[in-house]
Formats: structure tokens, C-alpha cells, sequence
């Protein structure tokens, strides 16, 4: 009987240390899991698998503002009297804009600038077998110039804005340059499109590939955003360049707004 009690012991002596080394390990391999995790905390880890989708989106708007330029040139013997001259005729020409009732907003200078001219003058001392006597430089004027930007946003009015600016004798006109107001809402509604479109796509493709999108890991787009250019009209009041005829209205016809987008996801 007491052999009986003395293998039971045994038994169930051997059978806690079985079960206290099995509870240790497993206790050791959990606090290992646990303190990898810590270390992982608060970084980003790598995804294991990806695919990358393109989507692309496009609005087409029709441009409502047109911009162009002119500029005012003007000499004379003193600075005093080439800045009047210039102001009088930049005058004439933003009265034509006034007139036109575009805002005081969309006509801004973008240049004023005073030179000085001068001429090489030969020295009067008569030349020699050995040479001339070197001429010099001679002051013999200011040239002022004043540039001016301007913003219609009823572009039907353009042309007879661009006429009228010719016939007051303005020695450059450019542009014209088509835009629309509000482009970035217009970018904005074609990256959407765009967006839409590659979620759509990696949807359909993780389906055939039997995975799951996990979440985004990356993101690029590209766009292209045109600008259409009128032809530049040039009228030169000294005589040095064709005259400008009068402009009929300009159509601008239609932009094409996209935007080419690359989304790349994790997949399990």
C-alpha cells in the first residue's frame, strides 16, 4: 500500500514538472511575441506584396478669361519728359480697357523701366598713319517703358479690346492667352475621376487574383493641363511694324483637363 502511494506521488510529481516546463515555455515564447511587438510599435512596416493600378480622369471646360499684354515705349532728351510722354499714351490705352468695363483688379503693371541712350561718336581729330583717336560715348536721352497685363473675363470682348489698344498707336500688343477661373476645382473634379477610376480597377483585379487590398501604400499623379495662345499682334507706332487690323471676336474653343493618377496597395 504504501509502494502504491509512493509511485502515485512519483507520478504526480513528474506530471507537474511536465506541466510547470510546458507553462514556461509558453510563457517565455508569448513574452518574446509581446516584446517583438513592442519594438515594432510606431513604425512603418514594409509591405509584403503590392500591385499598382492607373486610373485617369478628364473634364472638358471651356476657357472663360483671356489675358494679354502691351507695353508703352518712349525717348526723349530728359526723364522728365519720356515719363510724360509714356504716362500720356498708357493713359489713352487703359482708358480703352475702362472702357471696356474690366475691372481695376485685372489690369495690372508688370514693368516700368528707365534706360538711358546713347551714340558713339567718332573723335573729331583727324585720323593718322598710325590710327584714329578712339570716339566716345554720348548721353543723348532717357527711354521709358511701361508694361501692362490685362484680364477680360467676358472673352467675346477681346478682339475689340486688342483693336482698339492698336488704334490709340500702343508699340506692342501680345497674347492672347485662354484660362480658365477656377482651374484647380476643375483639376480637383478630374483627379476624383481619376481616383475612381483606379479603385475600380484594383477591385476588378484583386478579384482575379483571388487577393485582398489591405490599404494604400503609395500614390503619384501626373496631369496635363492646356493653355491655348491666340496669335501675337504687333504694332509698332514709329513705323518700324505692320499696322493691326481690326480684330474680329476670338473663339477659344475647348481644354481638355486630366489628370493621370498611380495607386499602390497591399495586398494579403
Amino acid at each position: 500500500m504504501n509502494n502504491e502511494l509512493i509511485e502515485q506521488k512519483k507520478k504526480f510529481i513528474i506530471t507537474g514538472v511536465v506541466v510547470g516546463v510546458m507553462l514556461s515555455a509558453f510563457l517565455l515564447v508569448k513574452t518574446l511575441e509581446e516584446i517583438k511587438g513592442y519594438g515594432l510599435i510606431g513604425k512603418d512596416i514594409p509591405p509584403q506584396s503590392t500591385i499598382a493600378v492607373s486610373g485617369k480622369g478628364e473634364k472638358m471646360v471651356k476657357p472663360d478669361i483671356a489675358e494679354f499684354s502691351f507695353s508703352v515705349i518712349k525717348e526723349a532728351k530728359t526723364v522728365d519728359d519720356a515719363q510724360k510722354e509714356a504716362t500720356k499714351k498708357m493713359n489713352e490705352a487703359i482708358a480703352v480697357v475702362r472702357g471696356a468695363l474690366v475691372e481695376e483688379k485685372d489690369i495690372k503693371t508688370t514693368g516700368y523701366n528707365i534706360y538711358p541712350r546713347y551714340e558713339y561718336q567718332k573723335s573729331a581729330t583727324l585720323c593718322t598713319e598710325w590710327g584714329c583717336p578712339p570716339g566716345k560715348q554720348i548721353l543723348v536721352g532717357y527711354e521709358v517703358s511701361q508694361s501692362i497685363s490685362v484680364k477680360v473675363r467676358k472673352i467675346s470682348d477681346a478682339g475689340s479690346i486688342l483693336s482698339k489698344i492698336g488704334e490709340v498707336g500702343i508699340s506692342q500688343v501680345s497674347g492672347l492667352i485662354f484660362s480658365i477661373d477656377k482651374e484647380d476645382e476643375v483639376k480637383n473634379e478630374a483627379r476624383l475621376l481619376a481616383i475612381n477610376d483606379a479603385q475600380a480597377q484594383a477591385k476588378v483585379l484583386a478579384k482575379q487574383l483571388g487577393v485582398n487590398l489591405v490599404r494604400i501604400v503609395n500614390f503619384s499623379e501626373s496631369g496635363n493641363y492646356p493653355i491655348y495662345y491666340a496669335k501675337t499682334m504687333m504694332a509698332d507706332e514709329r513705323g518700324g511694324g505692320p499696322e493691326v487690323a481690326p480684330t474680329p471676336e476670338i473663339p477659344a474653343g475647348e481644354s481638355t483637363i486630366t489628370s493621370n493618377v498611380t495607386i499602390t496597395y497591399e495586398i494579403r
